[in-house]
C-alpha cells in the first residue's frame, strides 16, 4: 500500500491526485484499489522529478514532496537556484496544508491565541491547500534567521515568470511564500481543486 500523504484526511487526497491527473475515481473519501494506485503514480513520478533535478536537505525533501508534480519541478528548481546565489542555508519549510492545517494556523494570533498572526487565509484561501506554494527558511548555525533582506536576495535570485513571491503583495506581506502562477483567481482554483481538475 502507498503512503498516506495527508494522515487520515482521504477526501483531501483524493482531490489532490485527481487535480494532478492521478485519480480516475470517485471522491468520496474512501481509500480504496484508485487512490492506492493514484498514490503510487505520484511516487513515482515524484521519484523520476528527484531523479531529473536533484535532492535537498530531509526538511526540504518532505516539503517538495506534497507538492504537485509541477510545482515540485519549480520548486527544486527555485531552490537550486537560490542556494547557488550563496545567500545561506536556504531549505523549504513548508508545502502542501490541508484545510484542517490552515485553519489551524489561521487561528494562530486570533480567537484568544498568543499573537502573532500568522496568516489571512483560512482552510481552501491558500495556494498551500492546492499543493502550488512553498515557504524557505534561511538558517545560520541551525537557527531561523528573520531578515527581510536575505529572503528579498532569495526572492530576486530564484524568481522566473511562473512563480509568484508573497513579498511582492500589497497587504500582508509574506517574504517566506512562494507559488506557482496560475493566472486564477483563489476561489476558481479551489473550485478547481475540490472538484478534482487541473489548474496548473
Amino acid at each position: 500500500m502507498s503512503m498516506i500523504l495527508f494522515g487520515n484526511d482521504v477526501l483531501f487526497q483524493q482531490r489532490f491526485l485527481k487535480a494532478a491527473g492521478f485519480y480516475t475515481g470517485d471522491l468520496d473519501g474512501d481509500w480504496g484499489p484508485l487512490t492506492d494506485g493514484a498514490m503510487t503514480s505520484f511516487e513515482k513520478q515524484s521519484r523520476e522529478i528527484t531523479a531529473a533535478l536533484g535532492t535537498f536537505d530531509s526538511l526540504s525533501e518532505r516539503s517538495i514532496l506534497t507538492l504537485n508534480p509541477k510545482a515540485q519541478e519549480a520548486a527544486r528548481a527555485f531552490l537550486k537556484k537560490v542556494r547557488a546565489a550563496d545567500i545561506g542555508d536556504i531549505r523549504i519549510v513548508s508545502g502542501t496544508r490541508t484545510y484542517a492545517e490552515q485553519n489551524a494556523l489561521y487561528r494562530k494570533g486570533r480567537f484568544g491565541n498568543p499573537p502573532p498572526v500568522v496568516t489571512k487565509a483560512k482552510g481552501g484561501q491558500s495556494n498551500h491547500n492546492f499543493g502550488i506554494a512553498w515557504d524557505i527558511g534561511i538558517f545560520q548555525n541551525g537557527q531561523y534567521l528573520d531578515k527581510p533582506d536575505l529572503y528579498e536576495r532569495a526572492a530576486r535570485a530564484g524568481l522566473v515568470d511562473s512563480i509568484e513571491w508573497g513579498g511582492d503583495w500589497k497587504s500582508f506581506k509574506d517574504l517566506p511564500h512562494f507559488q506557482l502562477a496560475t493566472g486564477n483567481p483563489i476561489k476558481l482554483v479551489c473550485a478547481k481543486f475540490e472538484n478534482g481538475q487541473a489548474y496548473v
